[in-house]
This record gives structure tokens, C-alpha cells and sequence, in this order.
């Protein structure tokens, strides 16, 4: 077996002594010693929460010791948890943030790599990595699957990208974190985010305040990832002196977007008329991310989606990419992902139903 970089490994593989029978599946064990104490820790996570994720996801049992882990499953989970394990510490070694998460991420890139490599020619951790975006907070920022490495690299290489999938799966994170990015990097001269402000299924009613303070509900998501990739005192001064701008839908009309990265969440809510009217604010030197899950329209029954419409009558045009998501690339929680699974199961399973004509609509009982 060839040794890590930074960690060493010993393999014992063959039957296990006490299941000598045949016909049961041999047992195979791997034991991992990392160099760095700190660095060990951080791989294993708090109070082994990494190890015990790794353990459910991979179907071994991984028992820490110090600075050793020891593997114990089927050769073919035991050498995919090795794998895992190293590109782990070679993430801790980078100065990443590990989390359950990262292990999901990291078990699916070493997914790839054993589907492009044989086990003897396995490759070191990092070649054919996924992409990555990196901000001068959080520093690298992986994509924790296919879809996300298919999203990241469609961000670089395009000016227009459209983003579709469901709740959880980082496309809206990632496009703040691509932006703050090219931000921080000069390529941009601003940030302009917008949301169309459609309430999901409730009425607020009147909202005080400025024009600011009544958007500001709809695009606290936006807050939150900004928060997450750039300093507090930073997006604080982008947004007093202009360089962050936060703009309802319905002001874009009649500007020209120079020099810019234009992003519009929540997609799926916007009317045919008010996407053409975005599209169209494209200037020079600017790109634009357009994020939405079509699953989860608000807008009256009969109003057609822009976002929906846009990504059929721009399919092919060169400069356009769309990445589209499912379940299975849901991140933000195990638990999110089940049940989006299930809500697509039951659409799916349904009978169709027939949409109230206007005036059932509009009768009163």
C-alpha cells in the first residue's frame, strides 16, 4: 500500500481469525498514524463526530487513539476510508475547516478518483480534486460533490450561469462566495444581489422602514453567506459606500450593470417579463448567477415561471451554462436531504391535479 505524505498507514487484510468459515466476507484493517497531534484532532473531529460519520457513511468502524485511527470493515471500505482520512488531513493541513460535511465531500471525491484510478495506482490526495473557490476569510472553499464541481468550474468559465435545484445544496453560498471572490480579486468593481420580493405562501402586509429595511427580510439568506465569506466591518462599509448593493427586482429596470457580478436568488419566482428585463441589464465586464428551485413556486396559480421559461429558451446559447442539482447533492444536512427525497417521491407518485380555473378562484362561497 503506498504511504501518505503526512500520515503513515499499515494494512493487515485477510480473513478475520474469528469468522474463518467460508463463504463470509473477509475483514480487512488499517491503521493510520498522523504526525501532527493537533492536526489528528482536527480530523477526527469533536469528540470523534467526524470518525462516527465516517463510520455510518462507509460502513466501517474507525477507533481513535492519540494520534492513530484504526479501520476495520471490507477491504474495499477500509482502503476508501484510508483515502478519506488522508484527504481530510491533508485539508486540516491547508488550515480547512473540517465538519461532517467536509467528510461527505471528501468521500466523494475519493469516489472519483477510485472510479478514474485502479487501488494500485490510486493518486495522492489532491490530483483530480474537486474545484475550489477561495475568499480571504474562509480561505478554500471545496465543492463537496459532482454537481458543486460541475458548478464552481461553470462560474470560471462563463459569464451567464443558471443555477436550479432544491433547498441545501449551496447554490446560492457558492455564488456569494464566487462573488466575493472575483470582488476581492478586483475583477469586479461590485456586488449587485437581488431577490424578487414574493412571500412564501403569507401575507406580511405593510413593511416600515426605508427601502433597505423592507427588503432586507427577503434577502437575509444573502446577509448570512455575505457574513460568511467577508468580514463583518467589511460588507458593512461595501454596503454604505455602494460597492455592495442590494436591489429589489423591480428597480433594476432601465440600468446598465457594468464591471459588476449580478446575482438574483430565488428565480423560480419571477415572472417572464421581470427575468427578460434582468437579463437584459447585462453590461460590459459584468457576469450574472441566477440561482432557483422550480419546485417551490409562489407566484399565483397560472403565472408562468421566468426562471423555468429563461433556461429553455436559452439552452445552447453560447456563453449560458446551467447546473442543475437533485436531492442526492442536498449538503446542508442529512436530514434535509431525506426529505426533499421523499417530497419528490410524492410528486412524483401523485395524481395530477387539475389547476382552479379563474373564476373558482375569484367565486366566494
Amino acid at each position: 500500500m503506498r504511504p501518505a505524505d503526512n500520515a503513515t498507514a499499515q494494512a493487515q487484510k485477510g480473513r478475520s481469525p474469528s469468522t474463518p468459515h467460508p463463504g463470509v466476507e473477509e475483514e480487512a484493517e488499517i491503521i493510520l498514524t498522523f504526525d501532527d497531534n493537533r492536526l489528528a484532532s482536527l480530523v477526527f473531529g469533536q469528540y470523534d463526530q467526524n470518525l462516527a460519520h465516517l463510520e455510518r457513511r462507509l460502513n466501517v468502524a474507525a477507533i481513535a487513539n492519540g494520534n492513530r485511527v484504526t479501520v476495520k470493515g471490507t477491504p474495499e471500505a477500509s482502503e476508501m476510508a484510508r483515502r478519506v482520512l488522508e484527504g481530510l488531513y491533508d485539508r486540516a493541513r491547508q488550515g480547512a475547516p473540517l465538519s461532517p460535511g467536509d467528510v461527505d465531500g471528501t468521500i466523494e471525491e475519493a469516489t472519483l478518483q477510485g472510479s478514474l484510478f485502479s487501488p494500485e495506482e490510486a493518486p495522492a490526495p489532491g490530483l483530480t480534486a474537486f474545484d475550489h473557490i477561495a475568499t480571504r476569510k474562509r480561505g478554500p472553499v471545496r465543492a463537496r460533490n459532482a454537481a458543486q464541481n460541475t458548478y464552481i468550474k461553470a462560474l470560471k468559465q462563463n459569464e451567464l450561469v443558471f443555477a436550479e435545484g432544491p433547498a441545501g445544496t449551496g447554490k446560492t453560498w457558492l455564488a456569494v462566495g464566487y462573488a466575493v471572490s472575483l470582488l476581492e480579486a478586483g475583477q469586479v468593481d461590485r456586488l449587485i444581489i437581488s431577490r424578487p420580493a414574493v412571500e412564501a405562501g403569507e401575507r406580511l402586509g405593510f413593511l416600515p422602514g426605508d427601502m433597505r429595511e423592507k427588503v432586507d427580510p427577503y434577502l437575509r439568506p444573502i446577509y448570512d453567506a455575505l457574513y460568511d465569506f467577508m468580514e463583518a466591518r467589511h460588507v458593512d462599509r461595501g454596503l454604505q459606500t455602494g460597492m455592495i448593493e442590494i436591489a429589489p427586482l423591480a428597480f433594476m429596470r432601465g440600468r446598465t450593470l457594468t464591471n459588476s457580478l449580478v446575482l438574483l436568488d430565488e428565480a423560480q419566482n419571477t415572472t417572464s417579463m421581470q427575468m427578460k428585463m434582468f437579463l437584459t441589464r447585462l453590461g460590459e465586464g459584468s457576469r450574472m448567477i441566477i440561482t432557483g428551485d422550480p419546485t417551490q413556486i409562489d407566484l399565483p396559480p397560472g403565472q408562468k415561471s421566468g426562471l423555468v421559461e429563461a433556461v429553455r429558451i436559452l439552452q445552447g446559447v453560447e456563453g449560458i451554462s446551467r447546473v442543475s442539482f437533485k436531492e442526492a447533492d442536498v449538503v446542508r444536512h442529512d436530514l434535509v436531504r431525506r426529505i426533499v427525497a421523499a417530497y419528490d417521491t410524492a410528486a412524483r407518485e401523485a395524481p395530477p391535479q387539475e389547476q382552479p380555473s379563474f373564476r373558482e378562484r375569484n367565486v366566494r362561497p
